[in-house]
């Protein structure tokens, strides 16, 4: 693909706008195709789905560079691509139906996510020039240093609080203003914070914490607040451990207007005739919240913990944009783009390993969760 790139950029203007131009006719001619072509029956549109089956990976090949094995590979399938439309027929080309209107989200998935993940796993078992297969090394490096180590302590800490604090703090909120006079209003300020990036709202809370001279104007909100109680500035993000505690406050910060939200919108939901009868029965309001309401919004509150910790397990802009991971506070996602910049790409892909393993399990069970609701919806 480079190299097609590459001929097309030696090419004059005049060469390069009809090449272009036929590039997006053949895009074009192939959504006409999966529309039109491929859901009709016959031996004439037989015959050009097998011509197409073979002729696309064939041109993909060829852009790529595979001139050897672009017949073979082509051949083998298109075949299969032909087989598997014929035999999975529920209508005429259900198969490239399916495929027509998947074909741009599977192309995206595959660029963006497969091919980056397949390669970054090889990479985590090769050296730092991805010249040599090392095996394990990168992994025991990353789980005997010490620095590495309280790496991946900090990341769970980071996951251990901020998902449990935010949901807590937004259900709370949710549970004091709903039905109350000015609700929209408090869930406006609460929810604010969300449309601030990571990194406005650390630049925003790097200067609160912001520490200056006791013989200075104090500009950070926390120290002028120590000052005005007659204590001496204290450099918050460099106090260890509890400098980790107050980056984490920043995301729990951001992401309590979002638990907020989403528990509002699910105790809204539950059926007020139940609430009415637990009343009846002579519950009070915190056995009414535990017995009636909890259970009501249980499939919100998992959606809403597994969501801000996988945002805590690959967290990076507030720790880069405030500490940079100096004093201790560093986490998997900042170590592994600080070992790339250092030119330790297997470390990095190792890093970036351990990050998936670790969101994995939470995003598999938000998909089981979500289907059990389905299922008794």
């Amino acid at each position: 693909m480079s190299e097609f790139f590459a001929w097309l950029g030696h090419m004059p203007p005049l060469v390069q706008v009809p090449i272009i131009i036929l590039t997006f006719v053949l895009v074009v001619a192939a959504i006409l195709f999966f529309v039109e072509i491929a859901p009709r029956s016959g031996k004439l549109y037989t015959g050009i789905r097998l011509a197409v089956c073979i002729a696309a990976p064939a041109l993909i090949l060829i852009l790529v560079g595979s001139y050897d094995w672009a017949v073979i590979i082509a051949a083998v399938l298109g075949g299969l691509f032909f087989i598997l439309d014929y035999r999975s027929r529920k209508g005429a080309g259900y198969l490239f139906q399916l495929v027509g209107f998947l074909s741009p989200a599977i192309l995206l998935l595959t660029i963006g996510l497969v091919i980056p993940t397949l390669q970054t796993t090889v990479q985590a078992f090769q050296n730092s020039r991805g010249t040599e297969f090392i095996g394990f090394d990168n992994f025991v490096w990353v789980f005997t240093q010490p620095e590495a180590v309280r790496t991946v302590g900090n990341t769970i800490v980071w996951v251990l609080i901020a998902p449990l604090v935010s949901t807590i703090a937004g259900l709370a909120y949710a549970m004091f203003i709903d039905k109350s006079r000015g609700e929209k209003y408090f869930k406006i300020l609460v929810f604010m914070p969300m449309a601030i990036s990571f990194v406005g709202a650390s630049i925003i809370w790097r200067f609160v914490y912001t520490a200056r001279p006791a013989d200075q104007n104090q500009i950070g909100l926390l120290n002028q607040i120590v000052v005005w109680l007659g204590g001496t500035p204290v450099d918050f993000l460099a106090v260890e451990p509890w400098n980790t505690l107050f980056l984490i406050v920043v995301l729990i910060w951001v992401q309590t207007g979002f638990a907020m939200v989403v528990l509002s919108a699910a105790i809204k939901g539950v059926p007020t005739e139940q609430l009415e009868a637990a009343e009846l029965d002579g519950t009070s309001p915190w056995q009414r919240f535990v017995n009636v309401i909890v259970p009501g919004i249980r499939g919100s509150l998992i959606v809403v913990l597994t969501t801000i910790s996988i945002a805590s397990l690959k967290v990076f802009d507030i720790v880069r944009t405030m500490t940079a991971g100096a004093n201790n506070t560093s986490v998997i996602a900042n170590e592994m783009y600080t070992q790339f910049k250092n030119f330790e790409q297997g470390r990095s892909a190792a890093f970036a390993v351990v990050l998936f393993l670790l969101v994995m399990p939470i995003v598999v069970y938000n998909a089981r969760q979500i289907k059990k609701q389905r299922e008794i919806r």
